[in-house]
């Protein structure tokens, strides 16, 4: 999956914005104002995960710690193109929700999330 395919995805998610915080080389998607994945140049993608899928994908190599976002479990992922489509989308979606979960209940009924 490249780049645009990832924000295909993460743009059909209901409520996403597309942002270039850090410039033009990364796209960053946010649902609520808050940050749950972004893609960048040469297939590298970094996403929220929960705590177990942090451990697991981590400890078994799938994925590294994403930089300056580890400590609040976010993955990277060196090159996107390695990884099954439908499991990458299933990791998008999930990363997603996490994020929805954890906006305001009146910030969730405002996006239309409730």
């Amino acid at each position: 999956m490249d780049r645009a395919e990832v924000g295909r995805v993460c743009l059909a998610l209901p409520a996403v914005t597309l942002d270039h915080p850090f410039g033009h080389d990364h796209d960053t998607y946010k649902v609520g104002g808050r940050m749950f994945a972004m893609a960048g140049d040469a297939g590298r993608v970094s996403f929220k995960v929960s705590d177990i899928a942090y451990e697991v994908l981590t400890g078994t190599g799938r994925a590294q710690p994403a930089p300056y976002l580890a400590r609040a479990r976010w993955v990277n992922l060196d090159d996107s193109g390695d990884w099954d489509d439908a499991e990458l989308i299933g990791h998008l979606q999930t990363a997603h929700a996490l994020i929805v979960a954890k906006l305001t209940r009146k910030a969730r009924a405002e996006l239309g999330l409730t």
